[in-house]
Parts: C-alpha cells; structure tokens; sequence
C-alpha cells in the first residue's frame, strides 16, 4: 500500500498557482472563478493530505461565505474523512471536491490538468 504524506515539490507550484488564482477571483468578488480554481486545487492536491484537507477547508469558508447550508455541511463531511483517505491513497480521481459532486465519484480530469499530474507525480 502507497501512503501519501508530501506533494510533489513541481505538483505544489501548480497546487499554489491554482490558490492563487482563487484567491484573486475571491477578491474580485467573481465567485463562480473562485470556485472553479477550488476545485481545480482539489483535483491537483487530492491525494495529499495536507493539500486535500486545506482545500476542503476553503471550500467550507466559501460555503459560509454564499451562505450555502448543503455546501457547509457536505464540507464539514469532507474534511472530517478526506484527509486520511489522502494517507492511504484511496481518493476518487477528479472529483471536485463540491456537495454537486458525489464524494467517492471519479470524475474524468481536465487535460490541462491531467498533464501536470502526470508529468509532477512522484
């Protein structure tokens, strides 16, 4: 069994271009952007616990923030499980990460994506 503790140096520079992104769109108030760069985030930190928990956690505030309920909940759901299936590598490939999105559904990745996966995994 693989255990997952640290992302890749290469795969954290997109993971943090990625948050970046969200960040700036978060304050330009273009919420449905922000959103998007989330789950861009969780795709590319999934199997990391630390990535994979910190996202669930922005998306969380993100739900406070739109005053989502299904969101918050789905979240607080998320990070309470998330994290550890992160350590095991037991993640559902592409999965968003959002309540739109069932949590153990993979989900076919963005080709953009899916080739920095590729070519930054360990």
């Amino acid at each position: 069994m693989k255990f997952n503790i640290t992302i890749p140096p290469k795969l954290k520079i997109e993971y943090d271009k990625e948050l970046s992104l969200y960040k700036i769109a978060l304050s330009n108030k273009n919420l449905p952007k922000a959103w998007n760069h989330l789950e861009r985030c969780h795709i590319l930190g999934q199997s990391y616990p630390r990535e994979h928990s910190y996202t669930h956690y922005l998306m969380l505030k993100y739900g406070i923030l739109t005053k989502n309920n299904r969101e918050i909940f789905g979240q607080v759901i998320r990070l309470i499980v998330g994290g550890w299936k992160s350590f095991i590598n037991r993640v559902p490939i592409g999965n968003t990460g959002g309540i739109n999105v069932p949590p153990l559904k993979t989900i076919p990745i963005p080709h953009d994506l899916k080739m920095r996966l590729e070519s930054y995994q360990k």
